[in-house]
């Protein structure tokens, strides 16, 4: 199957946002792909708790649910939306993934469960659960012949979720971002590299890039790393673009064959 995945350095205009991403997933189905994965927060980045509820809606009413289910019918792909904001309360949101399939419908919903809440250093401090209510369910779906276990972004720390998920017969780990630059820099690509080699797994990776408003800045650098751990694709910048790959299953099962270490266990022991 051919995979893509997407650079995209969204703002707080919703429609300029979706005509945007909607632009280079049309060109990565002129390439061929069908899977197609943008980042986290393809719906908007918005600074500051006021305006970002003043312009998220709860699911049904969310306009980028029904823009990508349709776009995703009119291309007849599998549409991995990484994120979009989903309202659940005035106060609280969802950081929700969707999966569209070929016949625009929702295959599967994913809500981001480990929260951003960290002090990066002395003038960057990010605090994720202020606004959002974590997930607590892992979600595998299909595509193409492929499993995909979902995640967001920070979850990408926490090997353990994808461990998980390799054993539950995962093939694919879709991990959409807005890594922060300091970070993106030190630790995105060494991290997106340790999930494939730990679970044997192809990690598909879009990522947000460059400077947002609010002065937020993103790391981008989208890219497809295979089950030996080979970034075989890669967009080696912060702009907007797409790339794409073509995946197998039967590489990555003889790799699993080869070296069974994603499958065992061993249990630890106090000394």
């Amino acid at each position: 199957m051919r995979a893509a995945v997407i650079n995209l350095r969204c703002g707080g205009d919703i429609a300029a946002n979706l005509e945007t991403a909607a632009h280079y997933i049309r060109a990565a189905h002129a390439d061929g792909a069908k899977l197609i994965a943008t980042p986290e927060n393809t719906l908007l980045m918005q600074p500051g708790s006021k305006k970002l509820f003043a312009a998220i809606q709860p699911e049904t009413d969310t306009q980028g649910v029904k823009f990508f289910s349709a776009l995703s019918k009119e291309l007849e792909v599998d549409l991995l939306i990484g994120s979009m904001a989903i309202k659940l309360s005035e106060r609280q949101a969802a950081n929700r993934s969707f999966l569209f399939g070929p016949d625009g419908e929702i295959k599967a919903r994913y809500d981001k469960i480990h929260m951003f809440d960290v002090t990066i250093n002395e003038t960057e401090t990010w605090q994720e659960s202020a606004n959002y209510q974590a997930g607590d369910t892992p979600v595998i779906a299909e595509t193409g012949g492929f499993n995909l276990g979902m995640s967001i972004c920070y979850d990408l720390r926490f090997a353990n979720l994808y461990k998980y998920y390799a054993r539950a017969g995962a093939h694919i780990m879709s991990i959409p971002s807005a890594f922060t630059t300091v970070t993106g820099k030190a630790h995105w690509k060494a991290l997106l590299r340790a999930r494939a080699i730990e679970t044997s797994a192809y990690v598909l990776a879009p990522a947000q890039g460059g400077l947002h408003e609010g002065g937020r800045a993103t790391w981008g650098r989208s890219m497809i790393v295979d089950p030996w751990g080979e970034v075989i694709a890669v967009l080696d910048h912060d702009d907007p673009g797409f790339v794409c790959a073509d995946i197998s299953i039967t590489k990555l099962l003889d790799i699993r064959g080869r070296i069974p270490a994603w499958g065992q266990e061993t249990p630890l022991v106090d000394p």
